[in-house]
């Protein structure tokens, strides 16, 4: 199974989640399963986005793409780090 995790400051969290929300579609048809959105506990700012894949190799091409680029800069997204991973072990407690 296949993860991503991107760490982003965003200009405005109301205004991001509009448009995350709006790219639910695209990112299912690019083969996004699921997700977990979280906010770092002392900065509202900062979204985690982490999110189940088809693979890594669709995950990069969405990401990467002409058309997301875009879509982060309309979200408002500074600096995203992505971090492309491959899940090795899960369980619960």
């Amino acid at each position: 199974m296949d993860h991503v995790l991107i760490i982003h400051a965003v200009r405005d969290y109301g205004a991001w989640k509009t448009v995350f929300d709006a790219a639910a579609t695209l990112r299912r048809d690019a083969g996004e399963r699921s997700f977990q959105v979280l906010r770092d506990g002392s900065d509202p700012n900062k979204v985690v986005h982490f999110s189940r894949w088809d693979s890594i190799a669709k995950a990069k091409a969405f990401f990467e793409s002409p058309q997301l680029v875009e879509i982060r800069r309309q979200a408002g997204v500074e600096s995203p780090e992505f971090l492309y991973l491959h899940q090795l072990e899960a369980g619960t407690l």
